[in-house]
């Protein structure tokens, strides 16, 4: 019932900025849990930023902390995650994940739609 489509990847820098984009379709995304997650090659796919529906709480990875911010537009239909201070270990695939439980979770089965992913790549 909804589709997730993530943009923003890219090559930067080690210290640079990248902004991650998720457009989710549907007229339910303010009912909506967001989060961001990410899987490096050879290691699992795990959790980086989480929004409530409202945007009233937040949740972030301790390594990312103080470098990422989650947001979003409800009005948009858009989640975004600003990452800034980019390090080499932030390389990997960034996926877009909605529940449908207004729910900022940190795990990976909460969420029942994911987007396709977008690559990010820091060079040192």
């Amino acid at each position: 019932q909804v589709q997730l489509v993530e943009s923003g990847g890219g090559l930067v820098q080690a210290g640079g900025s990248l902004r991650l984009s998720c457009a989710a379709s549907g007229r339910a995304f303010s009912s909506y849990g967001m989060g961001w997650f990410r899987q490096a090659p050879g290691k699992e796919r795990n959790f980086v930023a989480a929004i409530t529906s409202s945007g009233g709480i937040t949740y972030y990875v301790d390594s990312v902390k103080g470098r990422f911010t989650i947001s979003r537009d409800n009005a948009k239909n858009t989640v975004s995650l600003q990452m800034n201070s980019l390090k080499p270990e932030d390389t990997a695939v960034y996926y877009c994940a909605a529940n449908t439980r207004r729910l900022a979770s940190t795990t990976r089965g909460t969420y029942d739609y994911w987007g396709q992913g977008t690559q990010v790549t820091v060079s040192s």
